[in-house]
């Protein structure tokens, strides 16, 4: 599905999209064809169990066990796309700490190098999309909002994740990702992982060349032309700020 009208307005407190008090208030509310994703922390326990169900059957689905839940966690920001109440996409942002990254668990050695140049690292984990979505904006949406938490409110310069590696290219092409390590064995989903590695001062220039112009954007198939523009990027980044 093609995005044919997409607006953003950076989130008031707004609860439009659900119509309850149950959800925290949205950061960005992005408007495709009449419908209204609000893109929201998940700090309210209602919000973490959807992301959770969503999590869990999208894992299932990919031949993934486990049951995948969103716990409190003080170094985990956990983003959600919600509609009408529905939660139909999650991602979170995993903050380096004294008990270090899940990655740490299979690909410490090539993390450690990055921590001992003095970088700030994170992760993304846990992403699910409920496979009605075939939006590209709500999708860039998470990811850009998790590169500014990332970058603007905790000062991080490498963002890793773990994905099969029959998804790396994905990663490469849409988000330019580049492979830190090569495919290992990984425990915790029974299934091989390959390490890659982002790095926020590349989105930083993606951002600048090509965010906002969706399906105008002219030979870039990546998602950084549905990322927010630089205008609504500074306003999305004054709110988080404000809030704290």
């Amino acid at each position: 599905m093609i995005d044919t009208v997409m607006t953003t307005q950076v989130g008031q407190g707004s609860t439009a999209d659900h119509g309850s008090d149950t959800y925290s208030p949205s950061i960005v509310d992005v408007t495709l064809n009449e419908s209204v994703f609000g893109i929201r922390a998940a700090d309210v326990d209602e919000q973490r169990n959807s992301a959770s169900m969503l999590i869990s059957k999208m894992y299932a689905w990919r031949g993934y066990g486990g049951n995948h839940q969103v716990g409190r966690d003080p170094n985990r920001i956990t983003l959600t796309a919600s509609t009408k109440g529905e939660v139909l996409g999650t991602l979170s942002l995993n903050l380096d700490s004294e008990v270090g990254l899940l990655s740490d668990q299979v690909f410490k050695d090539c993390i450690d190098p990055y921590r001992a140049k003095g970088a700030r690292v994170c992760e993304l984990i846990k992403l699910a999309i409920d496979p009605g979505v075939k939006s590209k904006a709500v999708l860039a949406s998470l990811f850009h909002v998790a590169l500014i938490y990332a970058r603007d409110l905790h000062n991080c310069s490498e963002i890793f994740i773990e994905v099969n590696p029959r998804h790396r290219r994905f990663y490469e092409a849409m988000l330019d990702f580049v492979v830190e390590c090569e495919s290992r064995p990984n425990p915790r989903v029974d299934a091989p992982a390959v390490l890659l590695r982002g790095n926020t001062a590349v989105g930083t220039r993606r951002i600048a060349e090509v965010a906002g112009q969706g399906d105008h954007a002219v030979g870039d198939r990546s998602l950084f032309p549905y990322f927010f523009s630089p205008r609504e990027e500074a306003g999305i980044i004054a709110r988080l700020k404000r809030i704290g």
